[in-house]
């Protein structure tokens, strides 16, 4: 009977797998959805396909590693802006506080991605699934939660106007536009 020699454990992985994801976002910016495939990240970080693929699977294991990093990333932000409160009104308040001072550039790397999910419906439940938890305890059979939620959607809106460059504000405009978002949560009365 042959015995089996036990197996070396493999190389340890030697690809940072964050500076590949700062690539791809890269790509994404300077060419679209359409220009990021495994070949060229691994062009752009001079590895081999498998190496890509070891990482991320496929091109939707990639998107998605991508959303996930930028909604992790987004939600630690908010969580820090809300300054340890917790409760729903306070998580919009941070949300909308952290898209009236995001970057631009940033923005407009997310929308791209964001356009790239569309036919895709698993990342789709995804996002709605994450969307779904930003509005999660706000109470829309009262004025304060339907404004809230209105105040959300204005958020949300207003990013992706200028996500896609549909929108040419200049900075003091934009900031007059959270503004009045601001003002949808305040107590009514």
């Amino acid at each position: 009977m042959k015995q089996n020699k036990p197996q070396a454990a493999g190389r340890p992985r030697s690809i940072d797998r964050e500076k590949l994801l700062d690539i791809a976002e890269n790509i994404v910016a300077q060419h679209g959805v359409a220009g990021l495939t495994m070949d060229a990240l691994a062009r752009a970080a001079n590895i081999t396909k498998g190496g890509v693929q070891y990482c991320f699977g496929n091109k939707e294991g990639l998107i998605k590693a991508m959303i996930m990093r930028w909604s992790d990333h987004f939600d630690a932000e908010v969580a820090q802006a809300a300054g340890g409160k917790t409760d729903a009104l306070a998580h919009v308040r941070a949300h909308i506080k952290v898209t009236r001072e995001a970057d631009v550039q940033d923005e407009s790397r997310f929308a791209a991605m964001l356009a790239g999910l569309i036919p895709n419906s698993e990342q789709l439940a995804d996002t709605r699934a994450w969307y779904a938890r930003q509005l999660q305890g706000l109470d829309f059979s009262t004025e304060q939660g339907r404004n809230a939620r209105l105040a959300f959607i204005a958020n949300e809106g207003a990013f992706l106007l200028r996500s896609f460059n549909f929108f040419d504000l200049s900075p003091q405009e934009w900031q007059a536009v959270f503004g009045d978002i601001e003002r949808l949560l305040e107590p009514p009365g």
